[in-house]
């Protein structure tokens, strides 16, 4: 069920195409105004559109989540004009190369640690204290199942999700007293560009389109969901419950 999200204020990030685009698509039509981040203009630009054509409404904000600088500034810009944050979706992330452990190039698992785990450090660091300023905050990083699975050649990628749980689940141990909820959720294998990169010989129309991954999310960013600290699957266009260890 989509709740409703009237009023509420949602930030997005790799909001420019696959599962972040349509995830904002979602919380535009549910009423949530959205704050869309992602390097790439053209893709923003096109949400923005799509989201005016069902009568939704959007700021976008293009940036490199390379960029720690910008990423402290965007909490403070969101405090400035909004004075609070009600969602979260920690959505970006990079893949990195398929190889061998011993063979992948420094600078290459530099990056995904970057802009999978570094970044979504810094970005709750940036916008915690507007979600416990919401009377319902929410907040869902984006993880994969390679974080349990450690398929060989997947190691970079596998261990930057890995780290990004357990990022989650600290926090939500940490604000478990406060109305803030923080889920992880692993949205299975989804038609995207890093879905393409990483199997590169699978038949796309065999695996769910990122449209069908965004709506089955939409339970878990709404005022009603009051699980925290837990990873969710998505399969088959549904939710399931992943029991974690304590």
């Amino acid at each position: 069920m989509t709740p409703n999200l009237k009023d509420r204020v949602a930030l997005v990030t790799g909001a420019s195409r696959g599962i972040g685009y349509f995830t904002a698509l979602e919380l535009a039509k549910a009423g949530a105004h959205v704050i869309a981040c992602a390097r790439t203009v053209g893709g923003l630009e096109e949400l923005d559109d799509a989201i005016k054509a069902v009568g939704g409404s959007a700021t976008l904000v293009p940036f490199d989540l390379a960029d720690m600088a910008a990423i402290d500034k965007l909490g403070g810009a969101v405090h400035e004009r909004w004075g609070k944050l009600d969602i979260l979706v920690a959505n970006a992330g990079v893949l990195g190369t398929i190889s061998p452990i011993g063979h992948v190039e420094a600078k290459v698992f530099e990056k995904v640690m970057t802009i999978n785990v570094t970044a979504t450090w810094r970005l709750i660091r940036s916008v915690e204290p507007l979600l416990v300023k919401s009377d319902a905050g929410r907040a869902l990083i984006v993880s994969s199942g390679a974080a349990h699975k450690c398929k060989p050649f997947w190691g970079p990628y596998s261990a930057s999700k890995a780290a990004v749980e357990a990022l989650a689940r600290t926090w939500a141990h940490e604000t478990q007293r406060l109305p803030l909820r923080i889920l992880s959720v692993d949205p299975g294998p989804t038609r995207t560009a890093m879905r393409a990169q990483a199997v590169p010989g699978e038949d796309p129309a065999t695996v769910p389109h990122p449209s069908e991954v965004a709506a089955a999310l939409m339970p878990l960013l709404g005022p009603d969901q009051t699980e925290t600290g837990k990873l969710f699957l998505v399969r088959e266009n549904r939710i399931v419950d992943y029991r974690m260890p304590e």
